[in-house]
């Protein structure tokens, strides 16, 4: 049904474009405090949609035959950021079930039994005892507890909050706010690096993600460039081969990243980057800067839709 509108759309050759999926995590059950992430049921439901509609690829095939101008019709390529251990233990079993190829970005800092601040602060706001966290002594406002949707309002308000501060007040402020929720023990949520040697087993590709997670845009130039180096360095150590793909945090063009860190990418040494710009990548993109999009639908038509709306949004020119 959707394979004609989607070949229009999306057409073999130099008008080619590829569409590219950025997921985060799949859980093995719903999430009433985030029904936005999907369940492994429901993860493989989108992943067989995907496979009648389109000609998935792996990434990095993708786009040396994009760039080629030889993409087939209706490309698809499919990414998890961050590195988390259920990419390695739901995502990956699935897509390798179903013949598919994921793309896996890793941020090697939390390898191991680490943890990102954002999900500290969430599962501290989770785990919180009180009907109220009041963090005015913070300059973070005082939020309501007191339902599953208080609790998703407040997280949302505070990530939003201390996203972009300096990493150092943004680590401050994430010990704060876990003390005043109750200071409940460190989750572990990202893969090990047995983990990461395992998703390459399966077939599927990892990328780079930088250390530690942070906005390069608050880094110094040299930092922002040790980052995206150290965290390349480290995963081929790991996996003892070349890391081509690179995907930049939060990823937002020209808030989180510049085309500044768009060529320190490119002297890194990877083949390509991928934003969080939402769009599908031509032969004129910039291969240092190619758009993703979730799709956060859960029906079928709807998910469709969204694939072809996506491709409807205007081509990033490279500069």
């Amino acid at each position: 049904m959707l394979r004609l509108p989607l070949s229009i759309a999306s057409p073999a050759g130099p008008h080619g474009r590829l569409s590219i999926l950025i997921f985060h995590r799949v859980l093995p059950e719903p999430d009433p405090l985030f029904p936005d992430l999907p369940s492994a049921a429901e993860f493989e439901a989108c992943m067989r949609w995907v496979a009648s509609w389109c000609n998935v690829l792996p990434l990095e095939q993708a786009v040396e035959q994009l760039f080629e101008g030889r993409i087939p019709a209706r490309a698809l390529a499919i990414t998890f950021d961050d590195g988390y251990a259920d990419n390695e233990q739901l995502a990956a079993p699935i897509l390798r079930k179903l013949g598919l190829c994921g793309a896996f970005f890793v941020s090697t800092g939390f390898l191991d039994g680490g943890c990102m601040w954002n999900d500290r602060v969430i599962e501290a706001i989770r785990a919180c005892a009180h009907a109220r966290l009041d963090l005015s002594a913070l300059g973070i406002g005082s939020h309501a507890l007191d339902s599953t949707g208080a609790r998703r309002r407040a997280i949302d308000d505070i990530l939003r909050r201390i996203k972009h501060l300096e990493q150092g007040q943004r680590d401050a402020a994430t010990r704060g706010i876990v003390e005043a929720a109750g200071d409940g023990p460190k989750p572990r949520l990202m893969m090990s690096r047995q983990q990461v040697r395992s998703l390459r087993a399966m077939g599927m590709q990892v990328g780079a993600h930088t250390i530690s997670h942070p906005i390069l845009a608050r880094l110094a130039p040299d930092a922002a460039f040790d980052e995206m180096r150290g965290g390349k360095a480290e995963l081929e150590q790991i996996l003892g081969e070349a890391v081509n793909l690179f995907a930049y945090p939060n990823g937002v063009p020209d808030q989180d990243y510049s085309a500044a860190h768009a060529a320190m990418v490119r002297e890194c040494g990877f083949k390509a980057a991928v934003s969080t710009a939402w769009g599908a990548a031509s032969m004129r993109s910039d291969r240092y800067q190619l758009p993703r999009f979730t799709p956060w639908d859960r029906t079928r038509l709807r998910f469709g839709a969204r694939l072809l709306l996506n491709l409807r949004q205007p081509v990033a020119l490279a500069a």
